[in-house]
C-alpha cells in the first residue's frame, strides 16, 4: 500500500481572490512510484498556540481567549481554524498543489481573534490531511484513503495574514452586531447628528471613559 507525505512549502496572501484568502503551497509525495490519477484532498487547519512565545501586549490581547496568564498551562490548547478542500492533479512520485485557505476578519471567530492579537513572529499551524486517492487498479480505477496520520506543521509569518487583511480591509475592520444593537446605534447616531460610524463609536467610547 502506498504511503504519502505532505509538506507545506509556503503560505502566501492571495491578492486577487473574491474574498480574503491565503494560499498554501503543498508538496505531495507518494512512496511506491505508482501513477496517481487524482487526490480529492480534505484538510483541517489547526492553530497550536503553545508553539510560540507572546510579548506583554499580545498576552493582554489574548486574555479574552485564554484567560489570565496563570491559567495558560491549561487553556492554551490547539483549536481548529478552518476546514478546506483541494483537488490534486495526477502525478507520479511527487507533485505540488495549492490549497485555498478562505479567511474572515469577523472578531467573533476564535481564529480571527487570535490572529488579530498577534503583532510579530509566526502563527503555528498544523495541517491534518484526509481524503480519497484514485489510482489504477486491476480492472480500472482503484480507490484508497489518505491515512489520518498525514499531517504537516508550518509556521506562517504573522505579516502574511496582516498583508492579506490589509489588502481587503485597508485601514478598517468590522464587528458583527445583532440587528437590535445596530438599530440602537443607528438611532443614537441620528439623534446626535453624527456623520460617520467612526464618529459614533468614538463619541460612545468617550462617554464611557468619563462615566464614574
Amino acid at each position: 500500500m502506498s504511503t504519502y507525505r505532505f509538506t507545506v512549502v509556503d503560505v502566501v496572501a492571495e491578492p486577487y481572490a473574491v474574498a480574503p484568502q491565503l494560499t498554501a503551497r503543498l508538496r505531495v509525495q507518494e512512496s511506491t512510484g505508482q501513477r496517481i490519477h487524482t487526490i480529492a484532498l480534505r484538510c483541517q487547519v489547526r492553530i497550536e498556540p503553545r508553539r510560540r512565545r507572546y510579548d506583554e501586549p499580545e498576552q493582554d490581547a489574548l486574555v479574552g481567549l485564554f484567560g489570565e496568564r496563570e491559567r495558560w498551562a491549561d487553556t492554551l490548547q490547539p483549536f481548529q481554524w478552518m476546514q478546506c478542500n483541494a483537488t490534486v492533479p495526477g502525478f507520479t512520485g511527487s507533485t505540488e498543489a495549492e490549497l485555498a485557505l478562505p479567511c474572515t476578519y469577523d472578531l467573533e471567530v476564535i481564529g480571527s481573534r487570535y490572529l488579530h492579537a498577534l503583532q510579530t513572529g509566526d502563527v503555528p499551524l498544523n495541517f491534518l490531511f484526509s481524503g480519497t486517492v484514485f489510482t489504477r487498479g486491476e480492472s480500472g480505477f482503484a480507490v484508497e484513503q489518505v491515512p489520518w496520520s498525514c499531517e504537516a506543521r508550518h509556521n506562517m509569518p504573522v505579516a502574511v495574514w496582516r498583508q492579506m487583511i490589509e489588502s481587503y480591509f485597508p485601514n478598517t475592520g468590522w464587528v458583527r452586531l445583532g440587528s437590535d444593537v445596530l438599530a440602537e446605534l443607528a438611532a443614537y447616531r441620528a439623534r446626535n447628528g453624527l456623520v460617520s460610524w467612526d464618529e459614533t463609536m468614538l463619541k460612545l467610547l468617550a462617554g464611557a471613559e468619563t462615566t464614574p
